[in-house]
């Protein structure tokens, strides 16, 4: 209950702050729609800014504090209002965006966690020399280069010169969008270079972090008894190793997937895929308010979410934990 409150009054807090702050950022819409209609439509000043706070439905000489509680009370019926450039309600945005950005965050995760779980072992337990050279390397190649960069990177090779993913949107126009095998494939083809430029960019800090802990479980003395019982590798390995070496690693996975999802405005924009982080980047650059408050709300909601879901699955882990 206290980690609850808590969480409600991060959420609170930094809505206020977000708020205030896009309310700050230069530009002002009504004056920039005004401004088109001057000159393409022979208006005065006044007739033009009039139809542009009618068209976007906002008007900034409205005092900040009323605004701010229009905005509150929007939040608490459901209501986000109405983007500015798009015509259509925020809540039916962020809903259509938040399944894509789901899919290409939750595969990508899953993929880079399970094979860096899997080589941090193998690493640690082998205690190579070449192993660790190579996984040095490519921590210090990949993990100093933004992940947009790979991306674009991974734009240019496997779309623009082999042409073996599609290189922006969802899926194709030409598919008829249903449950069905031919969808699904055409979903994922379009998802493949949003979910290898995460894989690439993250599947060496979770090497990194399963070898610290692997190397930290090693000198442990039940891992030296059941070496002395002649145990087999492989269920030192596993049952072992493995299994108390990966339980801090699991629940950084929650805390990863919320990071990674406030992360993806960048990725999402280079490939134009309509999710969360797409949407937030085009609302930036149209200073469409009402869109950029429901999309960093979204954001919020899935980084406390995400924390929470990290606490829980560190007290199921580790019973010391639990409270009394």
């Amino acid at each position: 209950m206290k980690k609850l409150a808590t969480c409600l009054l991060t959420m609170l807090a930094s809505l206020l702050l977000i708020f205030f702050v896009i309310q700050a950022m230069p530009g002002d819409p009504v004056e920039t729609l005004a401004q088109d209609y001057i000159r393409t439509g022979q208006l005065t000043y006044d007739q033009a800014y009039n139809k542009a706070k009618l068209a976007l439905n906002y008007d900034p000489d409205e005092p900040i504090l009323e605004r701010f509680v229009s905005y509150v009370k929007g939040i608490a019926t459901g209501n986000l209002g109405q983007s500015m450039s798009f015509k259509e309600s925020v809540t039916k945005i962020v809903l259509g965006a938040l399944p894509w950005t789901l899919l290409v965050c939750s595969i990508s995760l899953l993929l880079s966690f399970s094979v860096g779980i899997i080589l941090g072992i193998y690493v640690a337990w082998k205690r190579s020399k070449i192993f660790d050279g190579i996984l040095t390397g490519y921590q210090a190649v990949l993990g100093s280069i933004p992940d947009y960069i790979v991306a674009y990177l991974l734009v240019l090779l496997f779309s623009l010169t082999l042409g073996l993913f599609p290189s922006k949107g969802a899926y194709s126009s030409s598919i008829t969008p249903g449950f069905n095998f031919k969808f699904i494939m055409n979903v994922l083809s379009h998802a493949a270079l949003p979910i290898l430029a995460y894989f690439l960019t993250t599947l060496a800090g979770w090497i990194m972090g399963m070898k610290a802990n692997c190397l930290s479980v090693l000198g442990e003395d039940y891992i030296n008894y059941a070496k002395a019982r002649g145990i087999s590798n492989k269920r030192i390995i596993f049952s072992y190793l493995g299994r108390n070496a990966m339980l801090p690693m699991v629940t950084s996975v929650a805390i990863s997937f919320g990071m990674m999802f406030g992360g993806s405005p960048l990725i999402e924009n280079l490939f134009v895929y309509p999710g969360v982080g797409f949407y937030l980047t085009t609302a930036i650059s149209r200073r469409d308010y009402t869109l950029m408050q429901g999309m960093f709300l979204m954001i919020i909601v899935m980084v406390l979410l995400s924390g929470l879901f990290a606490e829980f699955l560190n007290t199921r882990l580790n019973p010391r934990l639990r409270e009394k």
